[in-house]
């Protein structure tokens, strides 16, 4: 590059690079105010659900084993949609901004303003997750294709709620460690096209592979517990179950028995098998600084 001359490119950022800008993105969104937090907070739960709305819409129909794995990966593909949104639109995603413990270890934030952050978050996330399956309720979605949507709502919903503790924490590392590495992806691109490419690949891979979001899950459970409980029996008359076919569906066993093993997976997963590896490979040479 000449004296006053412009370069542009087209590349990828490298990793060291991402891994500079992923430390600066942690201080930007450690110190957002309350309310700015809150509302990308809850556009992100929103953004997410509507991708598991799409997910559970185009896998309905799919339990034959001969589609099985082509229903996975329909699935995955369509669920993308999420965090296209939440990274081209702009919100806050938990799982996503477990990535700011790097910016915690090199002292560029406190400990105090990435636990703020987390939980400003994860309650935003929450709230946008409950709110989307209230309104999908209203839509009377239970009389499209006779039934067959709501009743694969339901078995999702109850096979998240059926799992052991060490099942869901496992799922919940492996789910988060692609995310984050979607997420890393996205920072080092340079445009939308990019970003979006960056994102499939990464998010179809978990859940095909049934891996456990717990912001999805804020969805996928209490959509299908709003089912269970507030279906008309002309549903139930439809697909010809009843709501005591469904006995582990319920709030106690999504808030206890799926969605806390899988926040504490989702954690590992992103904070330390992607954020902190990541911090050492390129960062550990300006030191360890964490401030409380």
């Amino acid at each position: 590059m000449k004296d006053g001359e412009i370069t542009l490119s087209i590349d990828a950022f490298p990793p060291s690079k991402i891994a500079e800008q992923a430390e600066d993105i942690g201080v930007v969104k450690a110190n957002l105010d309350f309310w700015t937090l809150l509302i990308l907070a809850i556009l992100a739960g929103s953004f997410i659900a509507l991708g598991a709305v799409f997910c559970t819409t185009v896998t309905s129909g799919a339990e034959d084993t001969i589609y099985f794995g082509l229903g996975k990966l329909l699935g995955g593909l369509a669920f993308c949609l999420g965090l296209i949104l939440v990274v081209l639109a702009g919100a806050e995603l938990f799982t996503g901004n477990n990535l700011i413990i790097m910016a915690f270890v090199s002292g560029k934030t406190t400990a105090r303003k990435l636990l703020r952050n987390w939980l400003i978050v994860y309650c935003g996330n929450f709230i946008g997750s409950l709110g989307t399956a209230y309104i999908m309720l209203l839509c009377g979605r239970y009389k499209f294709g006779h039934g067959v949507i709501w009743l694969n709502a339901l078995t999702i919903g109850s096979a998240k709620c059926s799992k052991p503790f060490l099942d869901l924490l496992a799922l919940g590392i492996m789910c988060n460690a692609l995310v984050c590495l979607a997420i890393w992806l996205c920072m080092g691109a340079r445009s939308a096209t990019d970003k979006i490419l960056s994102i499939i690949f990464p998010i179809t891979a978990f859940v095909a592979a049934g891996f456990e979001h717990c912001v999805a899950n804020m969805y996928f459970i209490p959509v299908a517990l709003l089912v269970k409980h507030w279906s008309p029996p002309e549903f139930w008359d439809i697909i010809s179950k009843t709501a005591a076919d469904f006995p582990n569906l319920t709030w106690h066993n999504f808030l206890f028995v799926n969605l806390f093993p899988v926040t504490l997976g989702n954690i590992i997963g992103g904070s330390f098998l992607v954020g902190l590896v990541y911090w050492f490979a390129y960062r550990r040479k300006h030191g360890l600084s964490m401030r409380f």
